[in-house]
C-alpha cells in the first residue's frame, strides 16, 4: 500500500511508480470516482482525440492522394470493424 501526504493547500503528490502503474504521463488527466463508503477509485482518464491532433497524422507517409469517396469508404469500413 502507498501512503500519500496531503499538504496544507490540500494537494497530493503521487510517486512516479504509482503514476507508471496507472499509465499516467505528464499532462494526462486522472478520474476519481467517490464511493458512498468514503472510498475512492482512481484511474487514468480516457484520452480523447481531437481533430487538430488528427490533422496531419499521415503527412509525409504516402504519395497517394485519396478522393473523398475513398475516405468515406475507409471510414465506413473502420466503423464496421472491417479492415
Amino acid at each position: 500500500m502507498t501512503t500519500l501526504t496531503v499538504t496544507a493547500r490540500g494537494q497530493v503528490t503521487f510517486r512516479k511508480d504509482v503514476l507508471q502503474h496507472l499509465g499516467i504521463q505528464p499532462g494526462d488527466k486522472i478520474e476519481l470516482d467517490l464511493l458512498p463508503d468514503g472510498r475512492g477509485v482512481l484511474r487514468a482518464a480516457q484520452r480523447t482525440g481531437t481533430i487538430s491532433g488528427f490533422v496531419g497524422l499521415l503527412a509525409g507517409r504516402t504519395q497517394k492522394i485519396a478522393t473523398l469517396e475513398e475516405l468515406n469508404a475507409a471510414t465506413a469500413q473502420g466503423w464496421a470493424g472491417e479492415e
